[in-house]
C-alpha cells in the first residue's frame, strides 16, 4: 500500500524483486501476484510502480511466478485502501495474503518464503510476522536520540503478540472475514490482533494465532527528528483511541455479527457512513482529561520496561521516561484534536529515502 512514495517504492520493489518466493514458488508451479495499491496519490508514485514492475518483471530469472499490476485509488485513506485489497483485488484462490507498506526493504532474502512456509507448519496461526529493523540500529555511530528510539522499540518488542502493519502475512480465510471502518486511519494492526487473537472478538485473547518467521526480517526509517517523532505518536495515540472506541462497541454486539465481522462493519458503513466517527465524538464528549483517551495511558511504557531481563531495566529506564514525556505530549494534543473533531491525522514525515539502507539488505 503506498501514499505519496515516489522516491522509495522503487527501492521497495527492488527489495522485493529479489526475494527467494519466486524461485521457490515457481518449483511449486504456484504464482505470486503483487498489487500496488496507491491511494489519494499526488505525485509519480503511480507512474514510478508501474515501470519499475515492468523492468524488474523482465529481469527477474522466474517470471512465470510473477504476476504485477497498479492501482489508482483516487479516495486516500490506508483503510479504504485495505479493505479493497482483500475485498476486491486480491485473487480469490489465493491462499495466503500479504500486506506490505512501500517504504520497507527487506534485510533477509527469505524473508517472504518464511512467513508463508510459517503459517504452512503451524495449522493454529493465522498471521505471521517477523523482525522490524530500525535503519539507526546499523549505524556505527549512533546519537542519544537514535539510543533513546532503539531503547523504545527494544521494549516495545516485550509485548506478546505483536506485530507490525509494515509487513505480515495472512491466511485468506481468516483476513477476508475482517473489514477495517473507513474512519479507522491508524493503528490498523491493533485492531487486527485484537480480532484475530480473538477469533473476531468471541473468544478470549490467544496470541498464540501470531507466529513469528525465523528467517523474516525487514528495515524500515527511523523518525530522526523531535518534530517527526512527536507528530507519529500523535498519530499512534489517535489511533490506540479509536480502536479502544472500536473494539468496546463492537464486543457490545451480540456474537452472531461479530462471528461475521466483516459483514457487520460494511453494514454498519453502509447504513451510517459516520457512525464510528459518531462513536468517536460522544468517547470525547464522556471524559474530562487527555490521560483519559484510553486505559494504561500513564503506565504502559513503564510496564514494557517492567519486562526487560535484569540490567536492560536499568539501562533503558531514561528511554522509558523520556518516552513517557512524549507519550504525555503526544495524548495532550490528540486530545485536542478529537475534540475539535479532526481524527484523520497522518503527518507525512520529512525523512530521507532508503537507498542508504540497501546496502544492508542480505543478498
Amino acid at each position: 500500500m503506498a501514499w505519496n512514495e515516489e522516491d522509495s517504492i522503487r527501492t521497495t520493489l527492488e527489495s522485493l524483486f529479489r526475494q527467494s518466493i519466486f524461485e521457490k514458488m515457481s518449483v511449486r508451479g504456484r504464482r505470486c501476484e503483487i498489487i500496488c495499491i496507491a491511494n489519494g496519490c499526488t505525485d509519480r508514485t503511480v507512474e514510478v510502480a508501474g515501470e519499475t514492475f515492468d523492468r524488474l518483471t523482465g529481469e527477474n530469472d522466474h517470471p512465470e511466478a510473477i504476476v504485477t499490476r497498479v492501482v489508482n485509488l483516487v479516495e486516500p485513506g490506508r483503510s479504504n485502501a485495505w479493505n479493497r485489497f482483500v475485498h476486491e483485488f486480491s485473487a480469490p484462490e489465493a491462499r495466503f495474503i500479504c500486506l506490505m507498506d512501500a517504504d520497507i526493504i527487506f534485510r533477509e532474502r527469505d524473508t517472504l518464503i518464511s512467513l508463508v512456509e510459517t503459517l504452512e507448519k503451524d495449522p493454529h496461526a493465522s498471521v505471521s510476522t517477523g523482525r522490524h529493523y530500525k535503519d539507526i540500529y546499523f549505524k556505527e555511530h549512533k546519537t542519544l536520540l537514535d539510543r533513546v528510539s532503539l531503547a523504545t522499540s527494544s521494549m516495545t518488542g516485550t509485548i506478546p503478540g505483536g506485530f507490525s502493519g509494515q509487513l505480515y502475512c495472512m491466511r485468506a480465510e481468516v483476513v477476508r472475514n475482517i473489514r477495517l471502518p473507513r474512519d479507522l486511519v491508524a493503528n490498523d494492526d491493533g485492531f487486527l490482533k485484537a480480532v484475530i487473537c480473538t477469533r473476531s472478538l468471541t473468544r478470549e485473547l490467544d496470541v498464540s494465532h501470531i507466529a513469528k518467521a525465523p528467517d523474516a526480517a525487514i528495515i524500515y526509517e527511523a523518525y530522526v527528528s523531535v518534530a517527526d517523532v512527536l507528530n507519529n505518536q500523535k498519530r499512534q495515540m489517535i489511533g490506540q483511541t479509536t480502536v479502544h472506541v472500536l473494539l468496546d462497541y463492537l464486543e457490545s454486539l451480540p456474537i452472531e455479527a461479530r462471528a461475521h465481522l466483516a459483514e457487520t462493519i460494511d453494514r454498519l458503513d453502509r447504513q451510517d457512513p459516520d457512525w464510528f466517527k459518531k462513536l468517536n465524538e460522544r468517547h470525547i464528549r464522556e471524559i474530562e482529561h487527555f490521560w483519559q483517551l484510553f486505559p494504561g495511558i500513564l503506565t504502559f511504557r513503564f510496564a514494557r520496561l517492567a519486562k526487560l531481563p535484569g540490567f536492560k531495566k536499568i539501562t533503558h529506564a531514561p528511554a522509558a521516561a523520556v518516552g513517557f514525556v512524549v507519550t504525555m505530549i503526544a495524548c495532550w494534543r490528540a486530545f485536542r484534536s478529537l475534540r475539535r473533531g479532526t481524527a484523520a491525522y497522518w503527518p507525512k514525515a520529512r525523512r530521507q529515502t532508503l537507498l542508504h539502507a540497501a546496502g544492508l539488505e542480505a543478498k
